[in-house]
């Protein structure tokens, strides 16, 4: 991260590592569905720690539900500082996508398949997630 990315407090802004952690879940989206995606949804991001001019950020991105044409994706962000070599976890979010199709409508995408007992408890509490976010947003057409 530059001085471009940064506030007067010398911290990358917030905005910065969204866009860093979109970008990341929606690669991982996409090679998931082999199809363009949007996002419909920040479920949530937890800013932990700050991250500092010349961290190294990597995002890393996983798949935790899939419906019909909607996945989530979890992304952590790890700040590296690679002078001393330490690298600590700085945000945690989790982002709704949807497939599109050539004429750019919803598509379905290939289920998930869960291999261990961790992801299958991920899988769980993604769906929680996402029936508060179906709730939530009927809530609101009403």
């Amino acid at each position: 991260m530059g001085p471009q990315d940064t506030n007067s407090h010398g911290n990358v802004h917030g905005g910065v590592i969204m866009k860093l952690v979109d970008e990341a879940g929606a690669i991982a989206a996409m090679r998931h569905a082999n199809r363009p995606v949007v996002t419909v949804a920040i479920d949530s991001m937890t800013f932990m720690e700050p991250v500092y001019v010349s961290n190294l950020v990597v995002c890393k991105a996983e798949l935790t539900y899939v419906g019909r044409t909607s996945m989530e994706v979890r992304v952590e962000v790890v700040a590296e500082d690679p002078i001393r070599g330490t690298s600590r976890v700085v945000n945690n979010a989790y982002v709704v996508y949807v497939a599109l199709d050539d004429s750019g409508k919803p598509t379905p995408v290939p289920p998930l398949d869960y291999e261990t007992v961790e992801e299958r408890q991920r899988a769980q509490q993604a769906q929680a997630r996402q029936a508060y976010r179906k709730q939530h947003r009927a809530g609101e057409l009403r």
